[in-house]
């Protein structure tokens, strides 16, 4: 299993607070790859996985059909790997997945960042109201979420790196902003991806049919 990502990986790249420009010295590196599984290891009857996690610390990697996939459904964890600016390893392979990243992105990704923001606010609200306590963390990243989408939605790019917005987050994060404020921004900006929806450029759709042909390239280059 470990093969597949220390011999076979088409992309690697850095994600989480490093990435965001959100990190300080002691942030860890949160890496996440994209890796081919050779074409005839798919005729057996015990498939290759989907995924792996590992084999170093904060590092995951998905199979490059299962990572196509979940990058046509709009999940913004999968579609910051091909926008990181950190990227550490990129072969043929991986320069083709990068060059059409524009084909995984449509209207879908409004409901998928709302969604993934509602549901870090309703896990804040949920924790303070069992406990009094707010996790400062999941509340900033409940705005990165809501500011990304907004911005895929206007400019067509998934916006990762997030540093002019630095101290802002980072003031949620430390908690010098009291729920209320925090609260009334994320709803501030829940309308602003509405709007943004509603006026996007992005298509209905991904294109699907880019996407096939890029796998099938690959399938065949890995043909071995």
């Amino acid at each position: 299993m470990i093969e597949l990502v220390e011999r076979h990986t088409a992309l690697a790249v850095v994600v989480g607070s490093r990435a965001y420009g959100l990190h300080g010295p002691d942030s860890d590196y949160d890496r996440r790859g994209v890796y081919v599984a050779p074409t005839q290891a798919f005729w057996r009857l015990d498939k290759p996985p989907t995924h792996f996690d590992g084999p170093a610390a904060e590092q995951f990697s998905w199979e490059f059909e299962r990572f196509c996939v979940l990058a046509l459904q709009g999940n913004p964890t999968v579609l910051e790997v091909l926008w990181s600016p950190l990227v550490e390893t990129v072969t043929v392979d991986g320069e083709r997945l990068l060059a059409a990243r524009q084909a995984f992105l449509s209207r879908r990704v409004a409901e998928t960042y709302g969604s993934y923001a509602r549901d870090q606010l309703n896990r804040v609200a949920a924790r303070r109201a069992r406990t009094g306590e707010t996790n400062h963390k999941q509340a900033m990243h409940m705005i990165r979420l809501l500011v990304a989408g907004v911005h895929v939605l206007r400019t067509g790019d998934v916006l990762v790196d997030v540093r002019h917005l630095r101290e802002q987050l980072l003031a949620v994060r430390r908690g010098e902003l009291s729920w209320d404020e925090v609260a009334a921004w994320g709803a501030d900006l829940l309308v602003e991806l509405a709007d943004a929806a509603a006026t996007t450029a992005l298509p209905e759709q991904p294109d699907r049919d880019e996407v096939d042909q890029l796998l099938t390239a690959v399938r065949r280059r890995n043909l071995q």
